[in-house]
């Protein structure tokens, strides 16, 4: 699973790059939609939600993109990872709405714990998208049952404390956690946060049921920016993003 920041550094560039990541071998897209306070996310993929908003996305044309996309995909699930305020400001209701008809599989909406689960868990449920929930290094077994109930579609394990691209995963720390996650749902667990390369990325797949792979991601977004055009595509971006999904896929794979 693959992280992608909707509208960075272009709604055309960004749309391409996700067009790219099937065929790259990716089995599950997580779109970022980009908000002004980011809390649960690192430098890395804080500049490319100000890329995004300062090129004029929203979350109009966030849902616009998955349309988009899938006019030629309409297989690849995808997962939209947000904060609350702005589906909030939209209106919950219209929202699910839109998002389901867009052809949105599933949410992350890291600023809402269990305890608000009816302001749009259930009702995401109810509109037939799946409410991913985040477990942490510091979701004890007293705060674990909570964090599965109404959960659905795959438990995200976050392997580090802290911000996304902080630091490192490490496979000795990862496995008794997931262990102890797998004994407590039927849920696939997907582990997240701190990797970055193709064997760490082998090394999360081998203790679980995938990884997800997002600065990395983002950081060739950033590192290849001096040839985005004003309009259209940047191939270049496209193409080395696609590259490093396929060193990730072809590692996890072996």
């Amino acid at each position: 699973m693959t992280y992608v920041m909707a509208g960075d550094p272009s709604y055309d560039s960004a749309l391409e790059v996700v067009k790219g990541l099937p065929a790259a071998g990716v089995d599950i897209i997580e779109l970022g939609l980009p908000f002004t306070d980011p809390m649960a996310d690192g430098p890395t993929i804080q500049l490319a939600g100000q890329r995004a908003l300062e090129a004029g996305m929203t979350l109009e044309k966030t849902l616009q993109m998955v349309r988009d996309f899938r006019e030629t995909d309409d297989t690849t699930p995808i997962v939209l990872m947000g904060y609350y305020n702005p589906i909030y400001s939209r209106g919950v209701t219209r929202f699910l709405a839109e998002a389901k008809e867009a052809g949105i599989d599933g949410m992350i909406v890291v600023d809402l714990p269990p305890e608000e689960d009816s302001e749009l868990c259930i009702p995401a449920q109810k509109a037939g998208l799946n409410f991913i929930r985040l477990a942490t290094p510091t979701t004890d077994d007293k705060r674990l049952p909570k964090v599965l109930t109404n959960t659905s579609g795959f438990v995200y394990y976050v392997s580090i404390n802290g911000i996304t691209g902080a630091a490192a995963a490490q496979a000795s720390n990862v496995g008794p956690e997931v262990a102890r996650i797998k004994a407590a749902t039927d849920l696939p667990i997907i582990v997240g946060f701190g990797i970055r390369t193709p064997q760490q990325a082998a090394d999360a797949a081998d203790l679980t049921d995938g990884a997800v792979v997002g600065s990395a991601v983002v950081d060739i977004i950033a590192n290849n920016l001096s040839d985005q055009p004003a309009h259209g595509v940047n191939g270049d971006i496209v193409q080395k993003v696609a590259t490093f999904v396929g060193e990730l896929a072809t590692a996890i794979r072996k």
